[in-house]
């Protein structure tokens, strides 16, 4: 049986209580453009990853241990994603 191929779309952001100073450069320049209405701006990664796994749950197993693992560090970093299958032609 052939297995199935899923894309994971994960995001990786400080937590909130973290200062964010690039987040503050980019709201400055924002604001510096004449773009008031910016109130905050923080900074994160994306990051997709094909995994080839029999099942969607497997998939997000996959995601959730690479995240833990490797992606984002859990003492200042959130992270969330979405598991899609891709369809093979």
């Amino acid at each position: 049986m052939e297995d199935n191929l899923f894309l994971s779309k994960i995001t990786v952001t400080l937590r909130k209580s973290i200062l964010d100073p690039q987040g503050k450069a980019v709201q400055h320049g924002i604001h510096s453009m004449g773009y008031d209405a910016v109130e905050d701006v923080r900074i994160g990664k994306f990051i997709e990853l094909s995994v080839n796994v029999a099942s969607k749950k497997e998939a997000e197993q996959v995601t959730e241990e690479v995240c833990k693992k490797l992606l984002a560090n859990p003492v200042m970093e959130d992270f969330a994603y979405v598991v899609e299958e891709i369809k093979r032609r």
